[in-house]
């Protein structure tokens, strides 16, 4: 059967012809049973999950863990085990937090799947029978009554006061009202098809029947599976850095390898010790500690946001809140809390309450209220003051006996009960204020009952317009006596305004994030008068010029939506694969885009965004497992301590990029001016491989952990897409800082030649100093001298690099215990290498006197010197950068 789309704008006539549904009885089971085959079952499909091999091959598909692995295998060539065992720890370190981390997309299918109903009530063959919704095939007619779950998309046929609650599809917060007589036209929003009910919704109110129109990936959730599927994974701004960084490094690794190897052979060295020294010093400038200092600062990070109610499901996206400067949030259940209030009782409180508590349709129940959540918030009105468990709604409701009723329907716009209260009988309508405005030939007021004038009727309809544009639902209230149904010349009461109340945390946040660089966009499947006046409330928006509805969307391009999309702070009515649009068009500006939501609707955007982040209570399980982070309060200003959090990690991550680059290029400018000056090499091949063992372990990560002035960062602009990791001076620092270390290394490497080519009364030039330094003992000692000084003056610069606005005099150091332990050991080994007799005789170092030790300190301090007099010039020239 080649069955059509856009059933909504069918008849119900239309329908029955097009899917071959009969009036008496539905299919046939032979028919349903063909339509079985051709059509496959009413189910989700499953992707074939990633085996862990395949899982463990994609975490080492990133250019600093090559650079790694080729350093491993160096470090193995030259005979370091230790370190290529080191190596080898961090790189299975990282895949296997991968691993853990991945499989997002399918559990999320898995979690679609849960949320399908198992059964339903079919009509085949002329019998009424439950069957396993999977079996569903389109042509079956399916019967649904309130509390049910929808199983499948389906063309409604009948509805008798059918509500249906569509939040998790389409964000809208009230539940829609069916009409299986209505024909939508062409372009009608999702929200708006008010004949047709989709898989996953839930029937709050009344009964129907309906048409299967679409099953398994065919319906409207199966389209956001197939999304949620073919949404690429998107690597974050830190994987971005690393990746040009490990990029790089590989370049420059083998540039150096090649440099000294060709510089040896021009000076007639011995090439032999020249090869190792270059491809030690091609080792020295990866940072293999790098990846795992990444990798627990990310995970301590992890840690200390589930104190916070964050739940981190993966790993880098912590870092990447920090670079977010736009948060794209869904209204309902997480700008506001979903649930409808009484704002207001315009007019005689006491029957209003009255009329808008037994014109209704709700009830509690042993775990809370069932029904409508307009009708519910009424309920809750009346009996949040309940004491002793005497509710006053149903006071109410003893006290008057509904005799008789008129459900409401879209076309009168009302509903109408009647009760009786001893020998009185009244009717009591509500609905839509014009509608029942129009019937009312009287209103009351505290003074009593009034005739109802042009005047009059014409003030309260422009009231009514009033409190409608303040983003509120408003109901009127009539009365009448005796048993009457025509709901024609009754007695007005006055009006109720309902709301969705934002949540109290969030106008703070959204001022905090505009502080903060970080716009707020608001994207909901509600109407745009509501939407508009709910972000004028949090100051998001403030002109219908900022809104824009998913049908104007839908007439832009994607480049058109691009260019525009910077001037829109309001989304509404959208569907599904809207808010990926828009997302997109976002990122295309170079937004770095955290998205928020609860619903199954909002999964594919979640994905799609840099950051997607979900609702722990309020939120689906599709939701929650396509975020990359869950809020467990579902507190929207949890996302600003994220972000906070974010900020913090990437300036810990960036000063330890610094730190170990500026040491390993201190490393390499001591071999290069040496060898360019034709110096005997100040440093053996496992001086370097030392050095690097100890600077870029425990430093390096008590850096990665430092504590952050998390308050200044948030008066910070967000970083801008495509910064590098050595922007706002981080290069310079870099260079000044090695060229630095260098010059010291390469001082305390000259200070035997230079004192014994002084006594001699010799001129310091590179032919002397080579003659000197012709004695292996003497060559020995001036290699201990630079070996000491190049390792002791990282430890020194690891201090200062703590924080370089800040006298290291005015740093809290108690803060950071992990980087005292980390000076005193690497302190400690430096001694016991120069002290130790086997590690003497096996670094081919020679014993230091006191002496020594206070010149090579004093040396080595250098970093921390300039780093001072750099914070002592920065005050005279500019008092208020380093002011408290």
């Amino acid at each position: 059967m080649e069955k059509p789309g856009n059933f909504e704008r069918c008849s119900v006539f239309e329908t029955k012809m097009l899917l071959g549904s009969s009036d008496d009885g539905g299919l046939s089971g032979k028919e349903a049973t063909k339509r079985l085959r051709e059509y496959g079952r009413n189910e989700l499909e499953e992707k074939r999950p990633p085996s862990m091999a395949e899982r463990m091959l994609s975490q080492l598909m990133d250019p600093l863990i090559y650079v790694l692995l080729a350093a491993g295998g160096i470090s193995v060539f030259l005979g370091e085990r230790g370190d290529a065992v080191i190596i080898a720890a961090v790189v299975l370190l990282n895949a296997t937090v991968g691993v853990i981390q991945e499989g997002k997309a399918q559990k999320a299918l898995e979690s679609l799947k849960k949320l399908t109903t198992r059964k339903a009530l079919v009509r085949r063959d002329g019998k009424l029978s439950e069957m396993d919704a999977a079996e569903l095939v389109p042509g079956d007619r399916v019967l649904l009554n309130a509390g049910q779950q929808v199983p499948a998309d389906l063309r409604l046929i009948r509805s008798e006061n059918m509500k249906v609650q569509e939040a998790s599809l389409t964000g809208e917060s009230v539940p829609v009202e069916k009409d299986a007589q209505y024909v939508a036209s062409t372009g009608t929003p999702l929200g708006d098809r008010k004949n047709m009910a989709y898989m996953s919704t839930f029937v709050t109110a009344g009964r129907g029947e309906g048409i299967v129109t679409d099953t398994g990936m065919q319906t409207e959730i199966g389209r956001i599976a197939k999304m949620i599927h073919e949404t690429p994974e998107e690597i974050t701004p830190l994987q971005k850095r690393l990746g040009e960084l490990g990029t790089f490094l590989s370049i420059l690794a083998v540039g150096l390898c090649t440099i000294l190897f060709l510089a040896a052979v021009w000076q007639k060295r011995d090439v032999g010790e020249m090869f190792l020294t270059a491809i030690s010093l091609a080792v020295a400038a990866v940072p293999e500690g790098l990846p795992a200092v990444v990798t627990i600062v990310l995970a301590l990070s992890v840690s200390r946001m589930a104190k916070v109610h964050t739940i981190v499901r993966r790993l880098p996206s912590v870092e990447t809140l920090g670079a977010v400067n736009v948060v794209c949030s869904d209204k309902t259940g997480t700008l506001t809390k979903n649930q409808m209030t009484v704002r207001n009782l315009d007019g005689d409180r006491e029957w209003l309450l009255r009329t808008f508590l037994l014109c209704n349709d709700a009830r509690w129940g042993k775990h809370g209220i069932i029904g409508d959540p307009t009708e519910a918030a009424f309920l809750l009105y009346a009996d949040k003051n309940a004491r002793n468990g005497e509710k006053q709604s149903e006071q109410i409701r003893d006290a008057w006996k509904r005799i008789a009723e008129r459900p409401f329907d879209s076309e009168r716009k009302c509903m109408t009960t009647v009760h009786q209260n001893g020998m009185r009988t009244v009717s009591f309508t509500k609905g839509a204020p014009d509608i029942i405005l129009e019937n009312c030939t009287s209103y009351r007021d505290e003074m009593g009952v009034h005739p109802m004038g042009v005047s009059k009727r014409t003030w309260y309809m422009r009231r009514a317009e009033k409190m409608s544009a303040s983003g509120g639902r408003v109901l009127g209230a009539a009365v009448k006596e005796g048993k009457d149904l025509s709901e024609k010349g009754m007695t007005f009461l006055g009006m109720a305004v309902l709301e969705d109340p934002v949540r109290p945390e969030v106008s703070g946040t959204v001022e905090e994030f505009r502080h903060a660089g970080v716009t707020t966009v608001m994207i909901t499947g509600d109407h745009k008068d509501t939407a508009l006046a709910t972000a004028r409330t949090l100051k998001i928006a403030d002109s219908p010029s900022q809104c824009m509805t998913g049908s104007e969307l839908d007439c832009l391009g994607d480049g058109e939506l691009a260019d525009k999309i910077l001037e829109i702070r309001v989304f509404a009515r959208v569907s599904p694969d809207h808010k990926v649009r828009i997302v997109r068009a976002l990122k295309k500006n170079g937004g770095i885009v955290a998205m928020t939501g609860d619903g199954v609707n909002d999964a594919p955007s979640l994905k799609a965004a840099d950051v997607g982040i979900a609702m722990g209570m309020s939120g689906t399980d599709v939701a929650k497992q396509a975020a990359d982070i869950v809020l467990t309060d579902d507190n929207f200003a949890t996302i600003r301590e994220a972000v906070r959090e974010g900020r913090e990690i990437y300036a810990n991550i960036k000063k330890t990029v610094i730190f170990l680059l500026s040491s390993n290029f201190g490393e390499i400018m001591t071999m290069f001016f040496a060898i360019l000056f034709s110096f005997p090499a100040p440093l053996k091949a496992s001086h370097i491989l030392w050095i690097n063992l100890i600077t870029d372990s425990l430093p390096a990560l008590a850096l990665g952990t430092d504590i952050c002035d998390g308050r200044e960062l948030m008066k910070e602009k967000p970083r801008k897409q495509g910064e590098s990791l050595f922007a706002h001076g981080g290069g310079v620092c870099t260079l000044f800082y090695g060229f630095l270390i260098a010059l010291i290394s390469l001082t305390a490497f000259l200070i035997v030649p230079a004192k014994l080519l002084a006594s001699s009364g010799r001129q310091l030039t590179p032919a002397a100093v080579a003659d000197v330094l012709q004695s292996p003992k003497l060559l020995a000692c001036c290699q201990t001298y630079a070996f000491t000084v190049l390792g002791l003056s990282q430890l020194f610069h690891a201090i200062g690099m703590r924080d370089v606005e800040k006298s290291v005099f005015r740093m809290d150091h108690g803060g950071n215990p992990l980087m005292i332990a980390a000076v005193f050991i690497g302190f400690a080994l430096q001694l016991m290498v120069t002290e130790q007799p086997a590690l003497v005789a096996a670094f081919q170092t020679v014993r230091l006197n006191a002496g020594e030790w206070k010149t090579l300190l004093v040396l080595a301090a250098m970093p921390l010197f300039a780093h001072e007099m750099f914070i002592f010039l920065t005050h005279i020239f500019n008092p208020s950068k380093t002011a408290e």
